[in-house]
């Protein structure tokens, strides 16, 4: 019998195989979130529906209230082809969006490869943080942390961390950004499970330590609650012809660096 590690990189490894042959270094959301799977990171349960039917009956088996994407090579940024419905309560709802979704893509870009529409159940409202990795030319695997949603790009809190990481340090990396607080339970908000949050950090670092085709990963948001985390958005990107972008953050190389060094000499 497999070993979990073992399994998880022979799954993952076919995965990036496929995108690479397909001439692909994005992977597709229904790709990313398989790899997070296999490294049991708690996704929410997910399908690739490719007919309206078969996407309202996984909306129904699932239980509403769902979200539903496009998916395509062609689209990696979803809202700007308006490719995101939210808080689908209904079947009608599900089957109107299924046909929305296909409308908008091809009105976006006619010529769009549309694999089909990722139906996943709707998360629960939490703390937002962002987990990601990412390759240094000078440390090689780095995994970050940081408050999530529309805070990652205005206020650039985030802390980094050498691979492999050890729980202890990740929890370290996640009292060290500015808004630490907003996890504590700050201004009647509840305190988050950092403990989850941390195991999801251990998982990203192996995810990039075990998988060197990896450039990036980018889960955001991550959905933290009082008990347990749920990865609501997940995007990986090849390093056969990736270049060290700083996509994650706004901070520059040198900035990644210093704090990646700070973490390891703690």
């Amino acid at each position: 019998m497999l070993s979990t590690k073992v399994a998880a990189t022979m799954s993952t490894g076919s995965i990036i195989v496929n995108a690479l042959a397909q001439n692909r270094i994005a992977l597709l959301e229904p790709e990313a979130k398989d790899i997070c799977r296999a490294y049991k990171l708690p996704v929410p349960e997910f399908i690739l529906a490719t007919t309206m039917n078969q996407a309202a009956k996984f909306a129904e088996k699932i239980g509403f209230p769902v979200v539903m994407k496009i998916v395509s090579p062609d689209i990696l940024h979803k809202t700007e082809a308006r490719g995101v419905l939210l808080g689908l309560y209904t079947k009608r709802d599900v089957e109107n969006g299924f046909s929305k979704l296909l409308l908008n893509a091809k009105a976006f870009k006619k010529t769009a490869d549309i694999r089909g529409v990722l139906i996943e159940h709707m998360a629960p409202a939490g703390l937002e943080v962002i987990v990601g990795g990412m390759r240094d030319p000078q440390f090689g695997p780095v995994v970050m942390f940081g408050l999530g949603g529309i805070f990652t790009q205005v206020l650039e809190d985030v802390t980094f961390g050498l691979t492999p990481i050890k729980k202890s340090e990740v929890r370290e990396m996640i009292r060290g950004i500015r808004g630490y607080r907003a996890l504590t339970g700050f201004r009647g908000m509840f305190p988050v499970d950092e403990g989850a949050i941390a195991s999801i950090v251990v998982q990203v670092s192996k995810i990039m330590s075990e998988n060197q085709q990896i450039g990036q990963i980018d889960l955001n948001p991550v959905v933290a609650y009082s008990r347990g985390c749920s990865v609501v958005d997940a995007r990986v990107l090849l390093a056969s012809t990736h270049k060290i972008k700083r996509e994650l953050t706004k901070n520059d190389g040198s900035s990644t660096r210093k704090k990646a060094s700070r973490s390891a000499n703690r």
